[in-house]
C-alpha cells in the first residue's frame, strides 16, 4: 500500500489508545526484519533512516539521499500494513529539505547545538516547506541525556511545558519530540519516565508527543506515557545491538563458499542472521506500544 498520512496514523493512535513505532533502519536486511516484524503482527508502523548519519560530513563515502528514499517507499508499497517513512534527527537544513522533495512523508530537524530561537525560526521554514510538500514535520523541545558511554547518562535537559508550547504555535510542527527522563543511545538497562512533566506537557501542547531512546525506557512507562499523548516512540540502539551479536555470531562459520554466507539465503548466511535478528528485535519491543493486531 502507498505510504500512509502521518497525520492519519497519529490519528488512529490517538483514537486507539496506542502508539506507533519508529524502527530505525541502516540497510536492506534491517528494513526488511521491521516490516517482517509489523506484518506478522499487524502493526501500523514508521520505517526510515537517520539524518544525523546519512549527512555527516566524516563519512567515507557520500550518500546517495534518493536511494533510501525509494527503498522506503517502496518498502511501504509492499507491505501490507500502514507505514510512514522518517528522515529522522538531521541537523542539516539542506538534507531535510531534499528529503521532503524525495518523498519522506515526515521529516525531523533537529540541530541541539542550535540557539533556541535559530532553532525555532529553521523550524517554522522547514515545516511551510515540507507542507507543500505533503510532509509532516517532528521537532524537539528539551534534549535528551546520552547513554552510549555505558554508565550513567550524561548532559540533557527536560521539556519545558511552556516553551514547548510556544514552539508549537509558532512553527506549525505535526510533532514533538520531549525529554522527560528519556536516553538517547542507551546501552544497558531500562528507567521509567517524569511523568509529571509528561502530563505537564500534554495539557499545553496539542499535537501528538514522541518519545525518542525506546530501548532504555520499561514497559510500565510506556504505557503510562501513551495515556499521556505519547503516539510515537523511536528505537534504534536495540535494534543494531541485536544484528550485530547475529552477524557477529553467523561470521564464526568457516566456511570455503562465500556465497554462503552472503547471498544465498540460508542458515549460514549473514545477511539472513541480521534480517531475522531485527524481526526478533522489533517484534519484542512493538508489544509493549499496544499496536499490534490494529490493521
Amino acid at each position: 500500500m502507498p505510504l500512509e498520512p502521518i497525520g492519519q496514523l497519529m490519528d488512529d493512535a490517538r483514537k486507539g489508545g496506542y502508539a506507533v513505532g519508529y524502527f530505525e533502519s541502516w540497510n536492506l536486511e534491517s528494513l526488511q526484519g521491521t516490516i517482517d516484524a509489523a506484518e506478522s503482527v499487524c502493526a501500523p508502523v514508521i520505517i526510515g533512516f537517520n539524518g544525523e548519519f546519512l549527512s555527516r560530513a566524516g563519512r567515507r563515502a557520500e550518500e546517495r539521499l534518493s536511494w533510501y528514499a525509494e527503498l522506503g517507499k517502496e518498502a511501504a508499497r509492499s507491505a501490507n500494513v500502514p507505514c510512514g517513512l522518517i528522515f529522522n534527527e538531521c541537523p542539516n537544513d539542506e538534507w531535510v529539505e531534499r528529503a521532503a522533495m524525495a518523498g519522506f512523508n515526515l521529516v525531523m530537524p533537529a540541530d541541539a547545538a542550535a540557539a533556541p530561537e535559530d532553532y525555532t525560526r529553521r523550524v517554522r521554514e522547514l515545516t511551510a516547506l515540507a507542507h507543500q510538500c505533503g510532509a509532516c514535520v517532528e521537532a524537539e523541545v528539551g534534549e535528551l541525556p546520552c547513554g552510549s558511554a555505558g554508565g550513567g547518562a550524561a548532559g540533557g535537559a527536560l521539556t519545558d511545558p511552556d516553551a514547548a508550547a510556544r514552539f508549537v504555535a509558532e512553527t506549525k510542527v505535526d510533532l514533538l519530540a520531549v525529554s522527560v527522563g528519556n536516553v538517547h543511545i542507551r546501552v544497558k538497562g531500562e528507567q521509567g519516565l517524569n511523568l509529571k512533566r509528561l502530563r505537564e506537557i500534554h495539557k499545553k501542547v496539542p499535537v501528538p508527543l514522541v518519545l525518542h531512546g525506546g530501548t532504555g525506557i520499561s514497559p510500565l512507562a510506556l504505557m503510562q506515557a501513551i495515556a499521556l499523548g505519547v503516539t510515537k516512540v523511536n528505537y534504534g540502539t536495540y535494534l543494531k545491538q541485536r544484528y550485530l551479536q547475529a552477524v557477529r555470531s553467523a561470521l564464526k562459520r568457516d566456511l570455503p563458499n562465500p556465497h554462503e554466507l552472503l547471498g544465498m539465503g540460508g542458515d549460514p548466511d549473514v545477511m539472513v542472521a541480521g534480517r531475522l535478528a531485527v524481526r526478533d528485535a522489533v517484534l519484542e519491543r512493538i508489544k509493549a506500544l499496544g499496536c499490534c493486531w490494529r490493521k
